[in-house]
């Protein structure tokens, strides 16, 4: 029993080994974006696996994007496999209307302009990773109404990069994880407008 806890003080939850397990996975993938070195993953991990309460987790998420103590699945979950990979070429490259959506993608386009619409789309998982592997040509993301989305670990040489959406996840709605490089082109994600029954 801890006797440091003051009289009346909320009594914390044990973290389970399910939750050790999400955050490591969250570390994983914050070295993979460049985040953070090798070294210094393994030395967040040490205190994961020897963490007891979300508390102790702190110090080793709070500088990396999303709330370190919310342990969800839907929010901390990384989507594991290999990537489904599309590649464009002049033309560009569009995926709209009914299409069943992996939980990872990699876009790889070096010219032409790439459109990837979500709102009608299967998502059959909470999060999705889209990696983006861009050249001089432009990238718009248009996801449903209420989607949030995380532009964080998206790196951009000469363009723009925009987000009109949260980058914070919440329960219950679609979260896309966005990152990788684009050399010229700019990146926009947000919902879908619609005029005169027409959607863009």
């Amino acid at each position: 029993m801890d006797g440091s806890r003051l009289p009346g003080e909320r009594r914390e939850i044990r973290i389970s080994d399910a939750d050790r397990e999400r955050a490591a996975e969250r570390l994983n993938r914050a070295m993979a974006e460049g985040r953070i070195s090798v070294d210094e993953l393994q030395e967040r991990l040490s205190v994961v696996y020897g963490a007891r309460f979300g508390a102790d987790l702190v110090p080793v998420l709070s500088d990396l994007p999303g709330d370190p103590l919310d342990l969800s699945a839907d929010v901390l979950a990384t989507p594991v496999g290999p990537p489904t990979v599309l590649r464009g070429g002049v033309g560009g490259l569009r995926r709209r209307g009914d299409w069943q959506v992996p939980s990872r993608l990699r876009v790889q386009s070096s010219i032409g302009a790439v459109l990837l619409d979500f709102c009608e789309a299967e998502l059959p998982m909470p999060v999705v990773e889209v990696e983006l592997e861009l050249g001089a040509g432009s990238a718009r993301l248009l996801v449903p109404e209420g989607a949030t989305a995380d532009v964080d670990g998206l790196v951009s040489a000469y363009g723009s990069i925009r987000s009109k959406v949260p980058s914070r996840a919440v329960h219950g709605r679609p979260h896309f994880r966005v990152y990788g490089r684009t050399s010229a082109g700019s990146v926009t994600v947000r919902t879908r407008y619609t005029f005169a029954g027409r959607h863009f």
